[in-house]
C-alpha cells in the first residue's frame, strides 16, 4: 500500500476540494491514460486495487505509471467516543483528485486491451473517469 515514509506534520486540516486540477493534466509518459472527470479523494487501497485490476489485464506487458499519491492523512475518533480529547489517530492516506488530473498511464500495448484495463479500474474507483489516448478519446 502507498503512504509517505515520513511527514512534516502528523494531521492536516480536511481542507476542500474545488476547481480543476493544475498539474498533472497531460500525458506525460504513455500513450493512454485514465482522466479524473470529478474531484474526491482516492484512498491508498483503491489505488492499489485498479493497479492491480490494470496489471492482470494487460498481463504485465508493456509500461504502467501511478500518476497519483495519498499524501493526505484521514483520522478517525474511535467508535462511541464522547466529543473532545483531540483529533482522532490517522487512519488512512487519501490522493485528493480534481477534474483533469490523469490517474494511471499506459504504453506498449495495444489500445483495445488498454481501453479494456482501464475501464475495469474506473470501475474501483469511487470517481467518474474516462479514458483518453494521446490526442483524442476513447468511449
Amino acid at each position: 500500500m502507498l503512504l509517505p515514509s515520513r511527514t512534516k506534520y502528523r494531521k492536516q486540516h480536511k481542507g476542500r476540494i474545488n476547481g480543476r486540477s493544475k498539474r498533472g493534466t497531460y500525458l506525460s509518459f504513455g500513450s493512454i491514460g485514465l482522466l479524473a472527470t470529478s474531484t474526491g479523494r482516492l484512498s491508498s487501497r483503491q489505488i492499489e486495487s485498479a493497479r492491480i485490476v490494470i496489471n492482470k489485464c494487460i498481463k504485465r506487458s508493456g509500461n504502467m505509471w501511478i500518476r497519483i499519491f495519498p499524501d493526505k492523512p484521514i483520522t478517525k475518533k474511535p467508535a462511541e467516543v464522547r466529543m473532545g480529547k483531540g483529533k482522532g489517530a490517522v487512519e488512512e492516506w487519501v490522493a485528493v483528485v480534481r477534474p483533469g488530473r490523469i490517474l494511471y498511464e499506459l504504453a506498449g500495448v495495444d489500445d483495445a486491451l488498454a481501453c479494456k484495463a482501464m475501464k475495469l479500474a474506473s470501475a474501483k474507483l469511487p470517481i467518474s473517469t474516462k479514458v483518453i489516448i494521446k490526442e483524442n478519446e476513447c468511449i
